[in-house]
C-alpha cells in the first residue's frame, strides 16, 4: 500500500534523524580514532636511548630508511656503541660517534677510521628527512673514494648547525637543485624549519638521515660546544656509556 503524505513525512524525518545520529557518532569518535592511529604510528617507530656522560639522548628511528634503521638496532642490541666516544665534535655543526677504535682510546689519539667491514646503501627519504637540528645521519667517506655515497656501517652524527638567514637560503636552495640535476627541491616548510630551528642544509641529498633526537637535545647542545683538539676530538672524553633499545 502506498504511503500517504503524512506517513512519507514521518518516514523521511525518522530516516534523516537516524543518519544524523550516525554522522554525529562518527564525528565524536573521530578524534579518538585519530589519536589511536597516531599513537600506533608513534609506537611503531623504534627508539634508542644513548646514555652519555653528558646526559641521555633519545633517538627515534625512521621507517623510511629501513636498512639503516635495522642495522642501527642490531648494533645497539649487540652493545656495539657502549663505551664509544664522540670522537669528532664541531661547534655549530654536529657531533659524531660510532668508531669502535675510540673505545679506551689513548688521549689525543686520532680517530674516525674504524667500523664494521661493510657499508650501507644511500637511503634518501626526500623531502621528509633532511638535516634540521637534531637529525641523526650516517657518516661516510668522501665522494672521491665513495661516489655511490654509501654509509659507514656504524658511524653516525647528530646535527646541530645554525639558523639559516633568508639571504643565505637562496644559495643553499640553488646549490641543492644544481647538485641533484633538478631532482631535489626544498619545500616552503623545510625552508621555514631551517630559518627557525637551524641545521646543515649543505649536507642534504648526500647523506642518509635515518632518525631524529626526540628528547635530550640540550645534551647535544652541550656536547657540540666542548673544547676540542686540532682533530676535532674533545679534550675531555664524552662517551656513550650505554646504548639501548627502548621497549614500549
Amino acid at each position: 500500500m502506498p504511503y500517504n503524505r503524512q506517513q512519507r513525512s514521518h518516514l523521511f524525518h525518522k530516516t534523516f534523524m537516524t543518519h544524523l545520529r550516525l554522522i554525529l557518532l562518527t564525528l565524536l569518535s573521530l578524534p579518538g580514532l585519530l589519536s589511536l592511529t597516531a599513537a600506533e604510528n608513534k609506537k611503531k617507530r623504534p627508539r634508542v636511548a644513548l646514555e652519555t656522560t653528558a646526559g641521555t639522548i633519545i633517538v627515534t628511528l625512521f621507517d623510511e630508511t629501513p636498512v639503516h634503521r635495522d642495522n642501527f638496532l642490531k648494533l645497539v642490541r649487540e652493545g656495539y656503541y657502549d663505551g664509544l666516544l664522540f670522537h669528532r665534535v664541531i661547534k655549530d655543526f654536529m657531533i659524531q660517534t660510532g668508531d669502535p677504535d675510540s673505545r679506551n682510546a689513548a688521549p689525543g689519539a686520532q680517530l674516525g677510521e674504524g667500523g664494521p667491514d661493510y657499508t650501507l646503501p644511500l637511503e634518501l627519504a626526500w623531502p621528509f628527512r633532511y638535516h634540521y637540528r637534531g637529525a641523526v645521519a650516517a657518516a661516510r667517506e668522501g665522494d672521491d673514494v665513495n661516489p655511490q655515497r654509501c654509509s659507514s656501517g656504524s658511524q653516525f652524527y647528530i646535527v646541530w648547525g645554525k639558523r639559516i638567514s633568508a639571504d643565505a637560503w637562496t644559495g643553499f636552495s640553488n646549490s641543492l637543485y644544481d647538485m641533484s640535476g633538478g631532482a631535489l627541491e626544498y619545500t616552503p616548510e623545510m625552508a621555514a624549519t631551517y630559518r627557525s630551528t637551524g641545521g646543515t642544509p649543505h649536507l642534504d641529498g648526500q647523506y642518509t638521515v635515518f632518525g631524529e633526537v626526540t628528547a635530550g637535545l640540550k645534551f647535544v647542545k652541550h656536547i657540540q660546544a666542548v673544547a676540542t683538539d686540532r682533530n676535532d676530538r674533545p679534550l675531555e672524553d664524552v662517551k656513550i656509556i650505554r646504548a639501548r633499545v627502548m621497549e614500549d
